[in-house]
């Protein structure tokens, strides 16, 4: 299995981010391929509308808001990777201020793993940029 961690931090409270991300609902409201989530399955799965077309179905997995951490299954999408399983979390580093980790394992499908890799890191750093923009961060 390939995998793929990123961690940023954010200049604000841990509960401020979370309450923005934390929803399975909520990638439009962050991130900036995401142009709308639909709701299926009684709020297990999302049907994510991307910019420039394409949909990808995720599955929630698990939920935690005390812990301020989800994770989720890619069912079907345009991305080339296979068995695709991923958790976001937002942890105090500390001081109060918020880090947040996106990482994920997945098999490489129809494009090389360093590919693949690229496009993953891709996602979650322009999710992450986007995020430090609307709170500030390092």
């Amino acid at each position: 299995m390939t995998k793929v961690a990123l961690r940023t931090e954010i200049g604000v409270a841990p509960d401020k981010v979370w309450e923005l991300i934390g929803g399975f609902n909520a990638l439009p409201d962050w991130h900036p391929a995401v142009e709308k989530s639909e709701l299926v399955k009684e709020g297990t799965m999302r049907r994510l509308s991307l910019a420039g077309g394409g949909t990808i179905i995720e599955k929630l997995e698990k939920k935690d808001d005390k812990e301020r951490v989800y994770s989720y299954s890619i069912i079907d999408s345009p991305l080339p990777v296979a068995n695709y399983k991923a958790s976001i979390r937002v942890l105090d580093d500390g001081s109060g201020k918020a880090t947040v980790e996106w990482s994920s394992e997945f098999t490489a499908d129809g494009a090389p793993e360093s590919d693949a890799m690229d496009i993953i890191t891709g996602i979650y750093q322009a999710g992450f940029d986007n995020l430090k923009k609307m709170f500030g961060g390092k």
